[in-house]
């Protein structure tokens, strides 16, 4: 495979798919991960919905998905195991009479403070592999594609306002001239 400098000389296909590369990063990031967190740890989905818990208490499920990205339903059922397993802790929002607000149980607590540490190293050892120079660049890149996947949700509700005010003014416009026409 091309060293990374080489792009005009990468091929088409797999090795030129961003979709693919990153595919292929992320899994080498998970394993790493899975190698630093040990058989008995948090897995990256668990410790990211414990550290977004921790830096706000009382979020709802909704405000977990915008937090850590997780789709809902893969949200759901993973509070549901992790209520089961004593890491959090249900209770009814005090902004939302309908909605549940989760918070760190005291095996939460623990198991985030346990886990901080190798979480750390494995992002020690995913940054080592690539040149310090490059580093910082790297991470600004991943922060505006992040940044660009938080706007999906906000970016669809514009367009789908939109598309009902350019319908509304359609059929506004059609009745006008109906009236005209029959007039």
């Amino acid at each position: 495979m091309p060293r990374s400098g080489d792009r005009a000389k990468r091929p088409h296909g797999l090795d030129a798919s961003p979709s693919h590369l990153m595919h292929r990063a992320l899994q080498l990031a998970l394993d790493i991960y899975a190698e630093e967190a040990g058989a008995d740890g948090l897995t990256q989905r668990q410790f990211a919905v414990l550290e977004a818990v921790s830096r706000k208490t009382g979020l709802t499920q909704t405000d977990l998905v915008r937090a850590t990205g997780i789709d809902r339903s893969t949200l759901a059922d993973l509070v549901a195991r992790m209520t089961a397993k004593g890491l959090l802790q249900r209770e009814r929002s005090t902004l939302d009479a309908r909605a549940k607000a989760v918070r760190l149980s005291p095996d939460g607590e623990a198991a985030l403070e346990a886990a901080r540490p190798r979480v750390e190293a494995a992002d020690r050892r995913i940054m080592a592999l690539l040149p310090k120079g490059r580093r910082s660049a790297f991470l600004d890149l991943l922060a505006a594609l992040a940044d660009e996947a938080d706007a999906v949700p906000l970016k669809a509700k514009a367009e789908a306002r939109a598309l009902k005010k350019a319908e509304r003014e359609a059929r506004k416009a059609a009745r006008a001239g109906k009236r005209a026409g029959g007039a």
